[in-house]
Formats: C-alpha cells, structure tokens, sequence
C-alpha cells in the first residue's frame, strides 16, 4: 500500500506541476471536450482559446537557461524505472525551454494551442492540442530507452493507447499512467483499481456524460460574477470535494474514495460521513462554493509576455467578508503603483479594527450549535481562545494604519580587491493617524533615541549614529515625519519618495501588496560575483539571466477572498 501511495504521489505532483504552470484562460464556449467533462469534476482548468505557446516560451526561456547540477539527483540516484522514466521526461522538458521553436518541435505542439486540466473525481486528465504525434511518441521512447520502463499496448472501444505501471508487479491496488492520441487531442490520465471502468472511456472522451460541463453553465456563471476575461478561466469546486467525504456516493469522487476504503478495509473519512456531518459541513461549503482563478489581461510577444492573473476564495458570509473588508488598511503608493523599484513590500492593517473584526469572525464561527463530532471538537478548541487577547499588543499601536518598505535601487563598488555596498536607496514607512506621538510613546523603551525630536514635516534627521554601518558603504539613512507616515529612508531616491508620501492621505486601500524586478535584484549581485573572481555560487548562477517582474496582491472584495499576480517577462537581446 505504502508502494501505491508514493505512485499516487508522483502522479499528483507532476499533474499539480502542470496546472500551476499553466496559464489558465477562459471561454463560455462549449466545446466537445467540455462536453466530456462531468460537472462534478472538483478541479478544472483550461485555456479555451488558442494560447501563443511558442512565442510565451521564448518570452520566458532566459528564466530556464540553466539548473543546478543537484536539481534531479535524488531522481538520479535512484534505482527505480519509474523515477528514471520521470527523470527522462522532465530533462526534455527543461532542455527543450531553450526556445520557443524547440519547445513545439520537441512536444510535436502547435504553435498556438488549447489545454485543460481537470479530474474525474480523484484521477487527473490533461488535454493537449498536438500538431505531431510522432514527436510524442519519441519523447515517450527515449523515456523508455533512459529508464528501462516499458509500456503495454491497449484498445478500447478502437481508441489506442500507452499504459505504464507505476506500481509493483503484484500489488493488489494499482495505479497506471496513460498516454493516447486521437483527433489531434493528446490525452494524459491515469487508471486505477479503485475506478470505474467506464472512468477511462470518459477520460478518452468515448463514454457519453449525462451532466457535463459544458452544459452546467458553471463556466459562464464564473466569468459573468468575476468578470475574467476570453483568455482563461478555473476553479476548486469546495462543495463537490465536501459531498465526496460525507457521502459514500455522492458524486464520483465520493465514489472513488468508497472504493478506494472497501479495498483497505477501513474509512479514513468515517468519522465525517453522518447524516449531521454531512448537513453541517455542506452548509459551511455553501458559504464558500468555490476557488476560482482566470486571466484578466494577456499580451505575449516573441520578446516579452504580460500576464494579470486572478484567484478568488467566494464567500457568501456576508459578516466575514464585511469584517475582513474593516481591516483593510494603507499600502503607499510607492509599493502599490511603482514599477521601478528592486523589491517593495506593504501591509495594510487598520489596527483600530484588527480586534473587533477577528472577535466578530470568532463568534461567527462559535454560534452554530454543531451536531458533526468534528466541528463540535474544533469549536471546542477555539472556546478556549479569543483574539480580545490580541488587544494587551495593539493597544499601544492605536492608530496604525500599515508599514511599508522598498529597495529601490543598491549598487556595490567596482574595486576587485575589496568590493563593497556602494549606495542603497530604501525607504520604510509606518502610516498613522499620529506617527509623532507614537514615536513618543516608544522613546522611553529605545535609550538610544531619547534625545531626537521629531517634527511633523520637518527636518530629517540623521540616524547614521544609531547604525554605524562603514563609511564606504555610502548609506546614510534618516528618520522624519512626512505627513501620516513616519519614514526612515537612505538615498535620494529614498528621500523623493518619503517627500511622495508626505502629500498620500490616509485611505483603506488594501491588505497586502509585494513586487520584486529579478533583474534589478540580480545584477548587482551576478556583477560582484564576477569582480570577486571566485566561481559564481550555483543558485546565483542559475538566476543570473532573470528579467522577470512579480507583483502579488491580497485583498477584499464583495465576492472573497482576492489574489491578484501580475506576471512580466523579457527576454534580453544578444549582445547585451
């Protein structure tokens, strides 16, 4: 048993691989492999128009020149056909991101393509637009050839197929990985001895299905609340997954798992499984339906790719949402618009509603009279506790709206026989109604800054006695009061900010927002790593060629819980 859970394991790791690699597009059209997908299928993603695969891989291909020599050598080291076999076939992956042309050729790929992802039940199917079959089946051979592991030969209902053990000759639970092509659609998915038979005809698309997809309306409702645009849309559907381990037959899921619990003779999910548990827990999935994520924006050139991807938590408990929403607090412009900095980071958290917000979540949670052994246990548990407690820590922080913090920019000395930090140009805010006088309440704790006098929009002051840091490293930070914020800031690029920020009144704009340019992150280190004239440490060397930028959001919205990510890359000319 223990053999087959690690299988299970490979399997979901390389299918999980693929989903969070993609990037996930939306359409309400109906399509025939829609058609083929059954509506309580828990987990869905797909790109539903055609995707610009070869121009977004040599947008990105920089950013996979080269891995680390230890990357594979666990898989490496191990004895295993089966682990050879999925060494085999990640090193073609990776080698063949070196362009966009090699990509396609190697996977015999369109160069604009369609792909889905989505489970039947516990099993993982994937669905690829392929242009060359042949260009396939060869990756698959030389797999075979690298690993010693070989496939069987299978027909069904005239469909023909590749089917590789991935568990031990012998064992009563058996898991299968399997791999066809048909219509110009290759299908990747799994067979196990706890599915149906018919599961596989559906994975194939040769099986009819009564509830599909395509006309549950499910996709169309996501797009219609969230307003994800024709480029990509998915969810995790939290409801199917509750009826899949409260009932025995619920959905196909819930299938799966009886199955699965009736081959080892015990339920892992028995002690939820009740008529209360059931009732109970179905009615706390109703209040969050579902993880949805799409694509808002998208543009993608040979050079460069763009990429505005969204993931919403759905709430439909209208106190959570308005209580999360009350602790919004401030993010500065200089985190939340720039694009120019090294790395930047807000936390806004109205401290004045910190408390209060999570007390009325806490009770929240607390006033059902629950019957599921289960919840009755973690309510139990969280009686016992109170975020009142929290108020003994904040109180002395009343008024605090967020902190902030940005690199903008840092730059080391060209002398090869003693390379040092040049100059760095940071800022670091904390926004409050009163930032003056908490600095006050905090001088009696902090000897060392008895003596400075902060005034409101006045003069900095010099810090550099408090942080003697060498006078060759070029940083001389200070501290003032710029409006609502009190800011500490090095450079003058750090100073123009904190005269920026000086005129940002107070608003709850958000919770959390982050943003880091590799690029600018790594080159002042790949430059003092060659100055040093020692051999560049391998993590560095593997990131050195990174143009990428990343921002990341969470926020409130009316519909939950927000993710936003904002994706850019370039590539970078030769020569240059």
């Amino acid at each position: 048993m223990k053999k087959v859970l690690i299988a299970a394991a490979v399997v979901a790791a390389g299918a999980a691989g693929y989903w969070v690699s993609q990037d996930r597009g939306a359409s309400g059209e109906a399509d025939l492999i829609l058609a083929s997908v059954p509506s309580d299928t828990p987990l869905f993603s797909a790109q539903l128009t055609p995707f610009p695969i070869k121009s977004y891989i040599n947008s990105v291909s920089q950013n996979y020149q080269a891995y680390g020599d230890d990357m594979f050598a666990e898989l490496e080291e191990s004895e295993d056909t089966r682990a050879k076999f999925m060494l085999s076939l990640t090193q073609t992956y990776m080698e063949s991101l070196e362009s966009g042309e090699k990509f396609v050729s190697t996977f015999g790929l369109p160069e604009k393509m369609r792909s889905y992802f989505y489970t039947l039940g516990l099993l993982p199917v994937i669905k690829l637009e392929v242009e060359d079959p042949k260009a396939i089946w060869a990756v698959l051979d030389k797999a075979e050839k690298e690993s010693g592991l070989t496939h069987e030969k299978k027909t069904v209902k005239g469909v023909e197929y590749r089917s590789y053990s991935m568990t031990d000759v012998g064992e009563t639970e058996t898991i299968d990985l399997l791999f066809a092509i048909a219509d110009g659609i290759l299908t990747v998915t799994f067979d196990s001895s706890f599915s149906q038979p018919e599961t596989l005809e559906t994975a194939l698309a040769l099986a009819p299905v009564a509830n599909s997809l395509a006309d549950s309306g499910i996709l169309d409702d996501i797009m219609k609340t969230h307003g994800f645009s024709g480029d990509g849309i998915g969810y995790l559907n939290h409801q199917e997954i509750v009826r899949a381990i409260t009932t025995k037959d619920g959905n196909q899921l819930a299938r799966q798992l009886t199955a699965f619990a009736e081959q080892e003779g015990e339920d892992p999910f028995a002690i939820v499984r009740s008529n209360e548990c059931h009732t109970e827990l179905s009615s706390i999935a109703a209040n969050w339906p579902r993880t949805v994520f799409g694509v808002n924006n998208l543009s993608i050139s040979d050079t460069k790719s763009h990429m505005e991807l969204e993931t919403i938590v759905e709430s439909k408990n209208q106190l959570v949402l308005d209580a999360l929403s009350s602790m919004r607090g401030f993010i500065p412009d200089y985190v939340s618009q720039s694009n120019s900095s090294v790395f930047s980071m807000g936390l806004g958290i109205d401290l004045n509603e910190l408390v209060p917000s999570l007390t009325a979540i806490w009770d929240d949670m607390l006033t059902p009279q629950y019957q599921c052994q289960v919840l009755q246990e973690m309510q139990g548990e969280m009686a016992g506790q109170s975020p009142a407690m929290l108020g003994m820590f904040t109180g002395m922080a009343n008024g605090v709206k967020g902190i902030a913090a940005s690199v903008i920019d840092y730059k080391f000395s060209d002398d090869q026989d003693n390379p040092a930090l040049e100059s760095v140009d940071a800022i670091i805010s904390l926004s409050a109604d009163n930032p003056s006088m908490l600095f006050n309440m905090v001088k009696p704790f902090a000897p060392e800054l008895a003596d400075i006098e902060l005034k409101d929009n006045g003069e900095a002051i010099d810090l550099s006695y408090l942080l003697p840091l060498p006078s060759e490293f070029g940083v001389k930070p200070k501290m003032a009061v710029k409006g609502s914020h009190l800011v500490i800031f090095s450079g003058e690029a750090g100073e123009a900010k904190a005269e920026e920020l000086a005129a940002e009144t107070l608003k709850s704009n958000g919770l959390y927002t982050a943003t880091v340019d590799y690029g600018k992150m790594l080159t002042p280190l790949v430059t003092l790593a060659e100055l040093s004239g020692e051999p560049m440490p391998e993590e560095l060397a593997m990131m050195k060629d990174y143009n990428m930028q990343l921002k990341m959001v969470l926020d409130i919205n009316q519909q939950g819980i927000v993710f936003d990510s904002v994706v850019d890359n370039k590539t970078t000319p030769a020569g240059q």
